[in-house]
């Protein structure tokens, strides 16, 4: 990856965390000074030693952090990540977060929480307001598709159509290996030359898939030469967009993948092509590039007709919506194979920084960036409101407690509970970028 490259991709990382952060807080910092509690510190990021930037606006400083790994508010008079054990051992103040009644402060904890969700909805709504949805259906893949090794390891084909998992249909392309995944497929129905065939799931298949960290098949789409690079050795070797090839090296071409594979074995030979356009025949000898190819390709978007729903805004609301549970469910899904399935492994499917910015695209894409902080929004808010100490849902189950018995926990054990939560979580937070820095090492060497 090129280093441009990589600080696009870090610059929408630390963007679409900024904004989740300080929207989050936001959640916390609103209900907190309706409640009349004062809040002294309001950061983008954390601030151990010194801060980038702060100032003072009443009674509370705002500021950026120079350690990008999340925010903060700090809420007087509440156990917290500062620890601040002084102000604790003074008098309750009127103005304290402990002195409030156990519903405000109820609602000042989940703040951040709802935010996330709230902010998941209306970015999914605008999503399908302004670009809509594009998908491709099943029904449309009409070439079949392209099975990658370990899709043919189970028995799928090049040309199989997909037509569900478990009997139930899938109708997307793009879902086939999320629903196979989160579904835990045992057979997936295929049809074949004119007949149904049942391809058994064998056991390992999940975690095999997991691992790939890519889909494990592809549309199929004929040998038709949609884009050609126009600063690249096709087009110096006379191929056009538009060109249909027919043979490669004396060998009859049907499908782009069948081209890909004949390109890969010919490396650095010279070979003779065969191209149809418009009505005529048009034959080049050319030599093979050791690297990088050719730069033509065959494009789905061009191929195949995939569908792009439009909503008016009043549609967008009720389908962003559906949108935002239908990823939340998804996340819990995954999560729950983590400990539920003995096919996946927690080493295999969690990961930091690097592999969150990795999902952002090399080439800035603001479609793509509000999809992804959508998605992270609503993971955000889900990883938050876990019963863990030190995290917002550690303290919304220490507060459920105290509004049912009546009795709230000591600041002692809150304390301890504090100091619990932040060596898991600080701990987790290690080993996901542990886990990164171990790939990436893998990779490299």
């Amino acid at each position: 990856m090129e280093t441009s490259e990589i600080f696009i991709k870090a610059g929408q990382l630390l963007l679409s965390l900024s904004i989740l952060v300080v929207l989050h807080e936001m959640g916390h910092f609103i209900p907190a000074k309706l409640f009349k509690t004062k809040v002294e510190k309001f950061y983008l990021f954390f601030d151990p030693w010194f801060s980038l930037f702060k100032f003072k606006k009443g009674e509370t400083e705002y500021g950026v952090g120079w350690l990008p790994l999340g925010g903060y508010v700090k809420i007087s008079g509440m156990i917290d990540e500062s620890m601040d054990k002084e102000q604790m051992a003074q008098p309750p103040q009127p103005w304290e977060f402990r002195s409030k009644p156990a519903w405000q402060r109820l609602i000042i904890m989940i703040g951040g929480v709802t935010v996330n969700l709230i902010l998941g909805f209306l970015i999914y709504t605008m999503i399908l307001w302004y670009w809509g949805k594009q998908y491709l259906p099943m029904d449309n893949v009409k070439y079949g598709i392209v099975a990658d090794s370990l899709a043919q390891s189970i028995g799928l084909r090049d040309g199989d159509k997909i037509l569900a998992a478990d009997n139930k249909p899938i109708e997307s392309f793009e879902y086939i290996t999320r629903d196979v995944i989160l579904n835990e497929a045992k057979v997936i129905q295929v049809e074949r030359e004119g007949q149904q065939v049942n391809v058994p799931i064998p056991k390992g298949f999940v975690n095999k898939t997991i691992k790939r960290k890519a889909s494990i098949v592809y549309p199929r789409l004929v040998a038709q030469l949609d884009t050609v690079f126009q600063d690249k050795p096709g087009f110096a070797a006379g191929m056009r967009q538009g060109d249909r090839v027919l043979s490669f090296n004396d060998t009859t071409v049907q499908y782009y993948h069948e081209l890909v594979k004949m390109i890969r074995r010919d490396t650095g030979k010279t070979v003779n092509v065969t191209l149809l356009r418009g009505a005529d025949t048009v034959r080049i000898n050319t030599t093979v590039p050791t690297q990088g190819g050719f730069g033509v390709g065959a494009l789905p978007n061009k191929q195949l007709d995939i569908v792009t729903r439009h909503y008016s805004f009043g549609e967008a609301i009720p389908a962003g919506f559906e949108e935002a549970i239908s990823t939340l469910v998804r996340y819990v899904q995954q999560i729950r194979l983590i400990f539920v399935s003995d096919e996946v492994k927690a080493s295999e499917s969690l990961g930091g920084f690097m592999t969150i910015g990795s999902l952002f695209p090399s080439e800035w894409d603001w479609q793509s960036f509000w999809q992804l902080t959508a998605l992270l929004s609503i993971i955000l808010a889900f990883m938050n409101i876990l019963p863990i100490p030190a995290l917002d849902g550690g303290h919304v189950v220490f507060l459920t407690y105290e509004m049912i018995t009546g009795r709230k926990p000591s600041e002692k054990f809150m304390e301890y509970a504090q100091i619990v939560g932040m060596v898991i979580l600080f701990g987790l937070l290690l080993y996901a970028n542990g886990l990164d820095i171990w790939r990436w090492i893998s990779d490299k060497f």
